[in-house]
Formats: C-alpha cells, structure tokens, sequence
C-alpha cells in the first residue's frame, strides 16, 4: 500500500469560499478516487483576528470592509458559486460575524484524535446554514457534543492557554509564509493551490503531484 500524501488546508470557518472550497476538493477526490490517497490536516487563519470576541451585526461588518449595501451583491456572486459545487448558504440565519479564535481551538483539539475534518465540517455546517454564533463558548460545546465529544473535555479544551497558543503559533507561521488569503491548500509539503478551485483544476494538481510520486527519489550524497 502507498504511503498518504499529506494536504494540508489553511481556512477560516468565517470564510465562505473556505467553505465552497472545502466542497470542491472533496467532490475532486472522490470524483478522481484519491480520498485513500491523501491525509488531510486542517489549518487556523483568521481572516478577522482583531473581531471582537462577542463579534458584529453581520451586515455592519460588510458595510464596514465593503461599503455601504455591498451584502446582497457578495451573498449573491457567493450563492451562483456555492450552486455550482454543492453548497448552499442559509444568508437570512447568518446575523453575526464571530471572532473564530474558539472555533480553530476546537478543530485543533479535535485534530488531535484524527477529528480535524468533522469538527471543521460541523462548524462550517453550524454557522453557515443553522446560522448558530460559532463564536460562543456554549455554542461551541453543544456542537462538540454533538460530534460525540465528552462535554467537560471541550470545556477544558476551549479554557485550554496551550491549545489557544498553538493556534496563534500556526496562524502567525501562515502569514510568514506568505498566506494572504483563504483557502490556501498545501499539497504534498511543496505545491500550493489558492482560492476555492473547481475539480478541473484539482485534476491536474493531482496529475502532477502523483507524477513526481512515480519517479526515483536521488539518493542522498
């Protein structure tokens, strides 16, 4: 059996082309039957870390970064995409934008038993089309235990100083690399693939990548 391929995905559950993105990767995989071939590890990055932690009207938020009225053009250009690939968005129950700080702390801990992409599913699905304030503590617990984890674990985790360290630790080392944007996927320890792609163009990602998995390593001088 061939070795996982790591990919690792840098994304911002506050980001809807994160989400878009997340969906046309996995329809890429399973469409190409790659989803044995590689290992997926899920990334933090705050689009908005100075968010204030009990976050923002939502529509005050986009008129902030965008200008005044800009909402219904962005969710709609996001709706004709999201269509495309599977997505739907619920705009009318999305009232809040978070401070995701809590939700990275949950994917990390998660992470930590092989729990990364269901957590990061779950958050996805719970802010975007439940319209649930990812940003609070007890939200944030419910949908742990949802996902079958024991309540007082994810308490502690979400009070964890350590796990909230690492995350910014992981977050800065994105921007130092040159992440600017989300979501930023590295395939392989060595390609980088930006923005939400379609399956077109995971198609020949993959080409490439498993091209240069059937060539001779040199050997070591």
């Amino acid at each position: 059996m061939q070795d996982k391929l790591p990919l690792a995905i840098v994304s911002d559950i506050a980001c809807p082309w994160c989400f878009i993105g997340k969906t046309r990767l996995e329809t890429a995989l399973a469409q190409f039957g790659l989803n044995e071939r590689f290992t997926i590890t899920w990334l933090p990055y705050e689009l908005n870390p100075e968010m204030p932690e009990a976050g923002m009207d939502r529509t005050q938020y986009l008129d902030t970064k965008f200008g005044p009225g800009k909402r219904r053009e962005i969710e709609l250009r996001l709706s004709e995409a999201a269509l495309e690939s599977g997505v739907t968005f619920n705009w009318a129950k999305v009232t809040k934008s978070v401070n995701t700080r809590m939700a990275h702390m949950l994917v990390a801990a998660a992470s930590t038993v092989q729990r990364g992409g269901d957590m990061t599913a779950a958050l996805f699905k719970a802010y975007w089309q439940e319209g649930r304030d990812i940003g609070d503590l007890e939200t944030l617990v419910q949908i742990a235990v949802e996902q079958g984890f024991d309540e007082q674990a994810a308490r502690d985790e979400l009070a964890n100083d350590e796990l909230r360290e690492t995350v910014i630790g992981l977050e800065n080392h994105a921007r130092e690399v040159g992440v600017t944007g989300v979501p930023f996927f590295i395939v392989d320890g060595k390609l980088a693939v930006s923005g939400a792609q379609p399956p077109d163009v995971w198609a020949q990602v993959f080409q490439q990548v498993l091209a240069t998995q059937q060539q001779p390593e040199m050997p070591e001088f």
